[in-house]
């Protein structure tokens, strides 16, 4: 196995503890383990939401935000998360802002827990994305607005950490900064 096949394990401080495999981790009884999403905008504003793939082992076929993975123990957290969205979605040039540093939650589905700290970055592409469907089933661009008047209303949607990483992106102030800095939302 490579280290991509590896999570880091950490406790409540960050502190690293080791590393496990990353599939046989995901169970019942997943341990805290660091992770990370980002939430990428076009230049008109619509964020990127990804389908995850039919193939994937946690929320198959679920709908979630652009991309999203596990830090490697050998990189900064920004270089795997620039990695991860050119693996996932074919997206080279996107800026990357980190917005939520201390993100943490945990959720099951189907018996299956995950139990992450996992910081958020937002950015901006000017690129269309190219799946790669082992990852990604399908993609969408929606408007922020309609984004957030779907978490609302259909939650059930959606991944767990998809709608709470939503709800504390919109009470950072910097991430109406972003907004209202990078897009014009009449």
């Amino acid at each position: 196995m490579s280290m991509e096949d590896y999570i880091i394990l950490v406790d409540e401080n960050k502190n690293i503890l080791g590393t496990a495999p990353k599939l046989a981790s995901h169970n019942a009884h997943t341990p805290l383990h660091l992770a990370f999403s980002i939430f990428l905008f076009n230049k008109k504003g619509n964020v990127l939401l990804q389908q995850r793939s039919h193939t994937k082992k946690t929320w198959p076929l679920v709908w979630s935000h652009s991309c999203c993975g596990h830090q490697k123990i050998s990189e900064k957290i920004q270089d795997t998360a620039r990695a991860r969205l050119a693996f996932e979605m074919g997206i080279t040039d996107a800026s990357l802002e980190l917005l939520l540093p201390d993100f943490r939650y945990s959720c099951e589905m189907n018996g299956i827990w995950e139990n992450e700290i996992c910081p958020v970055f937002v950015g901006v592409t000017s690129q269309e994305p190219t799946i790669n469907p082992a990852e990604v089933e399908n993609y969408q661009w929606m408007s922020w607005d309609r984004w957030l008047g779907e978490m609302k209303t259909t939650p059930e949607h959606y991944s767990y950490w998809c709608v709470k990483e939503t709800e504390a992106l919109l009470a950072e102030p910097k991430f109406e900064k972003f907004l209202s800095s990078r897009f014009d939302r009449e």
